[in-house]
């Protein structure tokens, strides 16, 4: 089964290797078929502290690192493998 790959922004970086990454998603309303917007904020894991608040990041679904972190941001060597 492939991993998930989500694109987000940044809105917290103030914890330890843990970022808070906000990914927002466009759906149909099912009865009035308008464009709705939801999101979902996301815990995690950034191993070297890199990127501030504002940055725009690729996160890859992973096995989990802690009780809330199971995604971890797509830096160039993570790329590569996908």
């Amino acid at each position: 089964m492939p991993k998930k790959i989500l694109k987000g922004v940044v809105v917290c970086a103030s914890a330890k290797k843990t970022i808070s990454v906000l990914v927002e998603r466009e759906i149909m309303h099912p009865i009035y078929h308008k464009k709705e917007r939801r999101s979902k904020k996301y815990a995690v894991h950034d191993e070297h502290d890199s990127y501030k608040v504002g940055d725009v990041v690729k996160i890859i679904e992973s096995i989990p690192i802690s009780k809330t972190k199971k995604w971890v941001v797509a830096d160039k060597k993570n790329e590569e493998a996908i």
